[in-house]
């Protein structure tokens, strides 16, 4: 019987719950999503030229996939990011699952990317350098050993684990690269720091409000070996802000932090002692929307059915900005892996905005689909895609239509030992109704 099936079977659910497992489940239907005909076929089309991105770019001998590359397909670059990569492992498991690509051809790329990984690429304690040269995996522009970067990679691994779990090679070397992440050595008391350079040691910033940060702390929870305590799930903030009447936990920060723990950690019907992170997801995409909504007194391109600001290239330079509360300078750009990274929170508002995004303005869609961001009124569009801005839209648009990533991955018995030390359990509510169930005090 299917996993699905399984859920769906109310003697299953009654045996589950009779040896303590029920409060893990998420609610069977939630997040199956029904989009048109119309809609799928978008999708479809969207999230196959954002695979192209992964699969043409990608280094042949390492699997190491770029920052970022020439939306047109028309230029490769050495720089290769490992969280790019960790999308690209992800991407690769659903190309084989919608037979995009053949199979035997993507279980060979799989398996020269985690060889890569285990045996030669650079790292310390198990953590690797935030951009590495995609031929040699050597370590570029002096970038740091990066704690989120390598957990995004991580995923990735762990991806590719569940979906081939009946293939011993690529099984055991998943394992083996995510069992040599010594975590304690990268936090600080209960908190994972940022990270550590060779020059100067560790970096002074802690993962310690809330942020993408859920999927460092549920991977170095449910580490096979040295792992850290679950008290570490407890120490960090969660800031509670409202906007409109919607409250949901926000830390100030872009609508990515939002989405990226999200693309691989099922939450859905879960929920914490502090929140539904789901829920909270779902909040803070429509808090975005009407906040992007209002921007178009400022800028009248915007509005319901064309919004979207997120960190992302800018006319000038890299930016990390949105709202609310409003974050750096906005100037009018739209950044479509925004409402593509939120699909499975609003999939409806989601869809039909990224559909309005290439009818309204052609020039945004070239080979690897949406340019990473583009400004209607001055008529700049960026010449580049980026990795992880790419990377998060597939992913997501994979979970709203079938929940594949969130099922494959969630098969990892460390996931699951991570969720249930960290006191998830069915939620009984839903919405905002939910925060806070500890005082805002508790939260800091």
């Amino acid at each position: 019987m299917k996993r699905r099936e399984f859920l769906k079977n109310a003697a299953a659910t009654t045996v589950l719950a009779e040896i303590g497992l029920a409060p893990l489940l998420a609610a069977p239907l939630a997040g199956q999503n029904v989009f048109s005909r119309e809609d799928e076929a978008f999708l479809d089309e969207l999230q196959q030229a954002c695979l192209a991105y992964f699969w043409e770019c990608a280094d042949p001998k390492t699997g190491l996939v770029p920052d970022r590359a020439g939306a047109a397909g028309n230029d490769r670059r050495d720089v290769a990011s490992i969280a790019a990569t960790g999308f690209g492992l992800t991407a690769l498991c659903i190309a084989a699952n919608r037979g995009w690509k053949p199979h035997d051809e993507i279980r060979a790329r799989v398996a020269t990317t985690l060889q890569f990984l285990r045996n030669a690429m650079p790292h310390k304690n198990g953590f690797y350098f935030h951009f590495v040269n995609a031929q040699s995996g050597e370590r570029m522009w002096k970038s740091e050993v990066s704690t989120i970067d390598s957990a995004i990679l991580l995923c990735g691994v762990l991806a590719c684990r569940g979906f081939f779990a009946n293939d011993d090679e690529i099984r055991t070397l998943a394992d083996d690269i995510y069992a040599r992440v010594n975590w304690p050595w990268l936090t600080d008391g209960l908190l994972i720091r940022h990270g550590w350079k060779p020059e100067s040691g560790f970096l002074k910033y802690h993962w310690g409000a809330y942020s993408e940060l859920m999927m460092i702390y549920l991977l170095a929870i449910g580490a096979p070996e040295k792992p850290i305590s679950a008290e570490a799930w407890k120490s960090w903030r969660r800031p509670l802000f409202e906007y409109e009447g919607l409250r949901y936990i926000e830390a100030g920060a872009p609508l990515f932090v939002h989405q990226y723990s999200h693309a691989w950690f099922d939450f859905r019907g879960l929920r914490d002692d502090y929140a539904n992170y789901f829920e909270n997801s779902i909040s803070a995409t429509k808090a975005h929307r009407r906040f992007c909504t209002k921007l178009g007194e400022r800028f009248p391109h915007f509005g319901p059915d064309v919004w979207g600001i997120t960190a992302s290239d800018s006319a000038r330079g890299y930016t990390a900005w949105g709202g609310p509360p409003e974050q750096g300078k906005l100037d009018g750009t739209l950044v479509p892996c925004a409402p593509g990274g939120s699909l499975p929170f609003l999939p409806q508002e989601c869809v039909r905005c990224l559909r309005n995004l290439r009818e309204k303005y052609p020039r945004s869609w070239l080979h690897y689909g949406f340019v990473d961001a583009f400004n209607p009124p001055t008529g700049w569009y960026d010449a580049d895609v980026i990795g992880i801005d790419v990377g998060i839209t597939l992913l997501m648009a994979e979970n709203a239509r079938s929940g594949f990533v969130w099922d494959i991955f969630g098969k990892n018995q460390a996931v699951q030992s991570a969720m249930k030390k960290c006191g998830f359990q069915r939620a009984i509510a839903h919405g905002n109704a939910e925060l806070p169930l500890r005082s805002a005090a508790a939260q800091r």
